[in-house]
């Protein structure tokens, strides 16, 4: 802005300075050259009288410094010149002034000479006696006046120079000081001239719109954040050349990554070349799928491309846990295929023993021990179907079941009642001690929680062993133990005697009986009182189960 500025005034300098010179030129020359005719005139005309009165002895007396005097008679021959020896010149009757002369009395007229540097003035009397007197100066051209006044030109132009360029820089600051001073930050305190006012309206109008745009793309990032950073699902967006747009923490966790991963390359961040794979696949405008396992951890990743018209503008990458998923879908075929065993083993029995007993091979001494058989096996059976059927009644969240206040401690003491003959057989001592607990929940399942804990305190302990069952406050909660001093539980297998048919002795299960689901039971009828259960136990030291209500 400043050259254009100093190439603005220095042009209007130079034509306003060029201007004047050439007015001021002609009329100053124009001036002085009427002057100098003048002046010719006068002489000429003094040189006449002269002449007229004195004759040729004015001519010897007369000095005239710095103009050609001539006397020329009537017939063109010049009788005298000042400057030239006249028998060497040629006739003058055809010059203008003389022709003038002769005709009117008086002449003039100026002739260029051949380097147009300057021209000679002429003026011309006629005497009485027909001939002619004629002066001439020299008169210097405009090209010749400007050409000597070429220095106080170059100077003044010099200064108009200098002068353009102060007042460019100047004016310049001035006129781009409000320009560099505005801030869209403050654009409401902006003060400049008038002709700046619609840029600063707009500038005004697009602050206040960007205000508008930042505060909607902030709640927009805010709530995105919001929603993907309290999914369990991982999410990653990614732009064309699958560089980490935006991830939360779901994925950072699953890739072992931070947050710093953002604006690089998903590819370069993991190993993983399914992960690669997929992700490529997506950029590519393909929906991809793929299972990975990522610490331990089993993922299903979903990949979709994101396009914007006919182009792929990035993808958006999905990582989905499946461990439980799996761990559930492990859990049910082991089920299945545990049921299937378990009910197997009676119906072998039965039908063997009811194959025997129908084509008579049994004796007749005999026929009361298979029959006890076919009995046992049965209740085996029923035992076995009710459990299966409490425990996928469990499943779906025992909602039918109706909550009501429960004292703990009486629950304990009428299933240790329903025990006591077990226990007696068992050669276990079964007790109950502790106080009054009254707490909310369901009473089946409390029941079945105590008896299925002291159960196993009778069934896997030895003659002579104990099984005590306690109830207690602690502050807010209920705590409900049962400790044996049977053949306890190994470390290794304490997190799976909760697992449905695990059986620590598997050796002694056959003889003990019972389903293998007691423990399951107890762990989701605990699950739905949002009880915690925890295990002390050492094999031969017998076991200490606590669950906190």
């Amino acid at each position: 802005m400043t050259k254009r500025i100093f190439r603005s005034i220095f042009t209007v300098a130079a034509v306003i300075l060029l201007a004047s010179f050439v007015l001021i030129t002609g009329v100053l020359y124009e001036y002085f050259s009427n002057k100098q005719v003048d002046q010719l005139n006068m002489q000429t005309h003094l040189a006449a009288q002269g002449l007229e009165a004195a004759g040729e002895d004015y001519l010897s007396d007369m000095d005239i410094s710095g103009c050609r005097l001539t006397w020329i008679a009537a017939d063109g021959t010049v009788l005298y010149d000042s400057q030239a020896e006249q028998s060497g010149m040629e006739n003058h009757a055809d010059r203008e002034e003389v022709r003038q002369a002769l005709k009117t009395g008086h002449g003039e007229s100026m002739r260029y000479s051949t380097t147009l540097m300057e021209r000679q003035i002429y003026s011309a009397d006629r005497l009485s006696d027909g001939t002619v007197v004629r002066i001439s100066d020299t008169q210097y051209t405009p090209l010749t006046l400007i050409l000597g006044m070429i220095q106080p030109v170059i100077i003044i132009a010099l200064i108009a120079l200098l002068l353009s360029l102060l007042l460019a820089s100047r004016m310049a600051k001035r006129i781009v000081k409000p320009l560099n001073e505005m801030s869209l930050d403050n654009a409401e305190k902006i003060e400049t001239y008038p002709e700046l006012a619609p840029l600063t309206d707009k500038l005004k109008s697009q602050q206040n719109q960007l205000r508008e745009q930042e505060k909607e793309l902030r709640r927009r990032r805010d709530e995105f954040d919001a929603a993907t950073g309290s999914m369990t699902e991982g999410l990653v967006l990614l732009n064309e050349q699958g560089s980490v747009l935006s991830i939360n923490k779901a994925a950072t966790k699953a890739l072992d990554i931070g947050r710093y991963c953002i604006g690089k390359d998903i590819r370069a961040l993991s190993e993983e070349p399914r992960l690669r794979e997929t992700v490529e696949k997506a950029l590519g405008g393909e929906h991809g799928e793929a299972h990975i396992t990522l610490g331990g951890v089993s993922y299903r990743l979903y990949a979709s491309p994101v396009t914007s018209g006919d182009r792929v503008a990035g993808a958006a990458l999905l990582m989905l846990d499946t461990t439980e998923k799996e761990k559930a879908e492990q859990l049910r075929r082991e089920f299945s295929a545990n049921v299937s065993h378990e009910l197997k083993s009676p119906l072998h029995t039965i039908s063997g023993c009811a194959e025997l007993l129908a084509n008579g091979i049994v004796k007749p001494e005999d026929v009361p021990h298979f029959l006890s058989q076919i009995q046992s096996e049965s209740k085996r059976m029923i035992a076995l179907i009710e459990d299966i059927i409490k425990l996928s009644h469990l499943d779906e969240g025992a909602e039918d079941m109706q909550r009501e206040d429960v004292d703990l401690l009486s629950v304990a003491r009428r299933e240790a009642g329903n025990l006591s003959q077990a226990a007696e057989d068992a050669g276990v001592t079964l007790t109950v001690s502790g106080e009054s607990a009254v707490i909310n929940g369901i009473p089946q399942l409390l029941a079945a929680i105590v008896h299925n804990l002291c159960e196993n305190a009778i069934k896997y302990n030895h003659p002579g062993g104990f099984a005590r069952v306690n109830v207690r406050r602690e502050g807010k909660k209920t705590l409900l133990t049962v400790e044996d001093d049977g053949i306890g539980i190994p470390p290794e297998e304490q997190q799976r005697i909760f697992e449905r048919f695990y059986r620590v002795d598997k050796s002694h299960s056959k003889e003990v009986g019972g389903t293998g689901l007691g423990l399951s039971i107890v762990k989701h009828a605990a699950a739905l009182h949002n009880a915690r259960i925890s295990v002390v136990s050492a094999p031969d030291r017998g076991t200490t189960i606590t669950l906190a209500f």
